[in-house]
């Protein structure tokens, strides 16, 4: 028997364990946000079960997974909050941090980084961007 087709190459979701493992890792994500007195605020009256789901699908897409997300764009979601890109920076460093406890390897941390740069205009107020 000849073997013609080249395995294609784990996404860094199933690299991670797939949904449990993004799961888990929202979890504890936003017990650390919600922890921070700089960040909670802006969780105040939100509904975090839902909030979480929807982190979980987007993390899923940024990680290679299925694409089951068909919440907000981000812009939208994020823009009437007037986030400034100090508190953007600290949620990154949560999700790094979370990610990094969990054994997340160094590629998929690095990748996870590279979109955080790519969206972040996309989070931060306008008025809050450096060289704004």
């Amino acid at each position: 028997m000849t073997v013609t087709e080249e395995a294609a190459p784990a996404s860094h979701y199933d690299r991670i364990g797939g949904a449990s493992s993004v799961k888990a890792a929202v979890e504890l994500f936003y017990d650390k946000v919600l922890d921070d007195p700089d960040l909670a605020g802006y969780f105040a009256d939100v509904n975090m079960p839902g909030q979480r789901r929807h982190l979980t699908l987007m993390l899923t897409v940024v990680l290679g997974g299925p694409n089951e997300y068909a919440g907000r764009g981000l812009a939208e979601a994020h823009q009437p909050l007037n986030i400034p890109v100090e508190h953007y920076v600290k949620v990154g460093e949560h999700l790094i941090v979370t990610l990094t406890e969990l054994g997340v390897p160094a590629d998929i941390l690095a990748d996870v980084q590279t979109v955080l740069g790519q969206v972040q205009d996309q989070v931060v107020a306008a008025g809050n961007r450096p060289g704004v």
